[in-house]
């Protein structure tokens, strides 16, 4: 085989994917596509108006290589990058894996507390950052006990990121490497605890971007993909970044928060083929299209999209229902995780089940298993394992983690699932979300879900809460459409409406009206901020 190709077999399913002895990713993910004649086509457009080839991207990827090797930097070496969703991150990131570092894209919405973790953690060589979090990565840097050799803003100063890449080579070759050699590391933003360094391997793209992006999406090479989720962590860096770029598409980088009306603004003036969402911003999204439909307001022009996507929670069923009564398109929902790269059971085109997560991405397997480890019945509901070829390798210096997640050659997700004998799975809450109510296990989803048909509602968050005889209940945190009516008659109208539709122990007991519910960057509610409260 010829080092840094990758031979697939499409006539079979899953795709069979082989590796040569030597490979480096940024191969065929970036050097590729000249030989295939896409010098001149476009692969990003950026919110501020530049634009950047393909043939560019290659220039640009190695003189980052060769920039990073001027540091003095050795082979492994660490690289952490806040960095906003620009074409410096693209160039730090594969100009890294190129040159044979490690590049490790950071939550860019961590404040200054973690960052001087993950710098002490990770024993990082060097941290690049973009100015917009200059206040926070330099309160990190002054605060930690080892501090890495070399930190650089992307640009605004004099010897920036930016302005190195000018004198820099265009010619780098691509260090040595196996498929599964440590390639980039992510940082877990969990809804609990301290952030984790979770490893992937060179081969781990490619397995998503095939399986997921081709096989099971459909991306194409006409495509242009927009993500409201950021590059830093795992969905993001899949929808704007590797899909692209193994299918030869085009992707939209927009660095601001995404709202309903800013993410209206880009499909609007760069016509996105392909939508990658989360259930918090579609629900932010159509009460946006219902006001504009009660308004002589002009409604948004979605008619570019042919699919949305959602990912990070699970999307109810009445969300998928008013989208598509808008839009006219679906929303493919799927369930992916920082540790598997990103999805591996999604609903598809042609076999949506509202409610569901989808079935199995080819590729992946699956197992429900009880507290001690043993598969459940069908229809029975228990901790979602998963194995797949993109799954990391280890998390960094936790090997009590490692063991407890990674076990056996299985991912414990750490998500409650059951599956029906269709064969689709259905989510049911995080294992540490669900309540045992009058002795029976209760997913706060299912009436999270059941909250959010309410007209009235935006969005909703369940948790257990002990009442007067210390018996655990349903606790309901209702975000209102419109913030003013929460009351107490709200309550009963949505506690008559629970009522209508679920099992007398799952009914809410208490109704409590926050503004907003407490999120972690990549859009997952932190229910435990809600029980300590």
């Amino acid at each position: 085989m010829i080092k840094n190709t990758v031979i697939m077999d499409t006539s079979s399913s899953p795709t069979k994917i082989e590796f040569p002895p030597e490979f480096n990713v940024s191969v065929p993910f970036i050097d590729r596509h000249l030989d295939e004649g896409r010098m001149d086509k476009i692969i990003i457009h950026t919110t501020s108006g530049e634009k950047v080839t393909y043939g560019q991207l290659s220039e640009r990827v190695n003189q980052s290589g060769n920039v990073l090797k001027n540091i003095g930097l050795n082979p492994g070496d660490r690289i952490l990058m806040v960095v906003k969703d620009s074409p410096e991150f693209f160039y730090l990131f594969w100009g890294a894996i190129k040159a044979g570092y490690i590049p490790v894209p950071l939550n860019t919405l961590f404040r200054s507390n973690d960052y001087a973790h993950i710098i002490e953690d990770s024993d990082c060589a060097s941290v690049f950052y973009s100015p917009e979090f200059k206040t926070e990565v330099e309160s990190a840097l002054a605060q930690v006990s080892r501090c890495p050799n070399h930190s650089c803003l992307t640009e605004g100063v004099s010897g920036n990121f930016l302005e190195q890449l000018q004198s820099a080579s265009l010619e780098l070759d691509a260090a040595p490497a196996t498929a599964t050699d440590d390639c980039f590391w992510l940082y877990s933003s969990g809804t609990t605890g301290k952030p984790k360094g979770v490893v992937h391997s060179h081969r781990d793209m490619v397995v998503t971007s095939q399986h997921y992006g081709i096989d099971t999406l459909g991306v194409r090479e006409e495509d242009v993909c927009f993500s409201a989720a950021k590059l830093f962590f795992a969905y993001g860096l899949g929808n704007a970044m590797t899909f692209p770029l193994w299918s030869g598409a085009s992707c939209i980088l927009f660095p601001e928060r995404p709202t309903p009306q800013s993410t209206f603004d880009v499909i609007k003036r760069f016509r996105p083929s392909i939508f990658f969402g989360v259930p918090t911003l579609y629900a932010a999204q159509l009460k946006e299209l219902k006001s504009d439909s009660d308004s002589s307001s002009e409604s948004p022009d979605l008619s570019s999209i042919r699919i949305s996507v959602s990912a990070g929670e699970a999307l109810p069923a009445d969300i998928l229902r008013r989208w598509k009564e808008h839009t006219k398109t679906d929303i493919l929902d799927g369930i992916g995780s920082t540790e598997a790269l990103h999805i591996f059971i999604s609903n598809i085109s042609d076999d949506i089940r509202a409610g569901s997560s989808g079935r199995m991405v080819p590729g992946y397997a699956a197992k429900i298993v009880d507290e001690n480890g043993e598969e459940v019945s069908q229809g029975e509901e228990g901790r979602l394992l998963i194995r797949g070829d993109s799954t990391c390798k280890y998390y960094w210096n936790n090997e009590q983690k490692t063991v407890e997640t990674i076990a056996g050659g299985w991912l414990n997700t750490g998500d409650t699932y059951h599956q029906d004998k269709e064969g689709y799975y259905f989510y049911g809450g995080r294992s540490d979300d669900m309540m045992k109510v009058g002795g029976i296990w209760c997913s706060p989803f299912e009436i999270e879900a059941r909250l959010v048909e309410h007209p009235k509602v935006l969005e909703a968050a369940v948790v257990g809460r002990e009442d007067d005889s210390g018996l655990i209940k349903p606790e309901a945190h209702v975000v209102l459409n419109n913030s003013d009516e929460g009351s107490d008659s709200v309550a009963v109208e949505l506690l008559q409406h629970c009522k209508s539709g679920l099992a007398p122990y799952k009914y809410p007991r208490w109704f409590l009206f926050p503004e907003e519910l407490p999120k972690t960057a990549t859009g997952k509610i932190q229910r435990f901020k809600l029980r300590s409260s």
